[in-house]
């Protein structure tokens, strides 16, 4: 359940099995969010799939454990053509998942345009568009590269904005249909 605290960790994930974006953001209030850490945890192609997912999943424990974050996000695995992507996608999610909560964490789950709406105002807003409002609202002097360490941070910021609306309906005993 959600705590009702100004002071937010959150870490965001764009998971994907062969470049996985993270993102660690402090966040003391509405208007107050800073970037404390932005990188991709990659694996190689060359590598057997249950040792890449092995790898990919002490990396997550690392994070969670170097980190201690109050929440995790975490993009929702969404229809993808290729269906090999899919898989591997939503095998990342899965650990991502696992570990936040039994970790502890709070886990919200978002979809890409969810998160652009959150972001940007536009759900169909583009990869650039995203880059350069997570860089405005991190103060960066640059828009945050790679793209997956961009989406893991705006991720963090879509569940920072998400957050009062439901401390509100948990506040108000209004029960999730």
């Amino acid at each position: 359940m959600f705590e009702q605290s100004a002071a937010r960790r959150v870490l965001g994930i764009d998971p994907g099995l062969t470049r996985c974006g993270y993102a660690v953001l402090d966040s003391s209030g509405p208007r107050s969010v800073s970037a404390v850490s932005l990188g991709v945890i990659t694996t190689s192609p060359q590598m057997d799939l249950p040792e890449r997912l092995a790898l990919l999943h002490a990396e997550i424990i690392s994070l969670l454990e170097e980190f201690s974050p109050h929440d995790v996000a975490v993009e929702k695995v969404f229809f993808q053509v290729n269906v090999r992507t899919a898989m591997s996608v939503g095998q990342a999610s899965g650990l991502a998942l696992a570990a936040a909560s039994a970790f502890g964490c709070t886990v919200g789950q978002y979809s890409p345009n969810q998160v652009k709406d959150a972001v940007t105002g536009w759900g169909g807003a583009n990869k650039e568009q995203v880059q350069k409002m997570v860089q405005a609202r991190l103060g960066l002097s640059a828009p945050p590269q790679p793209a997956d360490a961009a989406d893991a941070a705006a991720l963090a910021l879509c569940h920072l904005a998400v957050i009062p609306m439901k401390l509100r309906v948990l506040q108000a005993g209004v029960r999730k249909l």
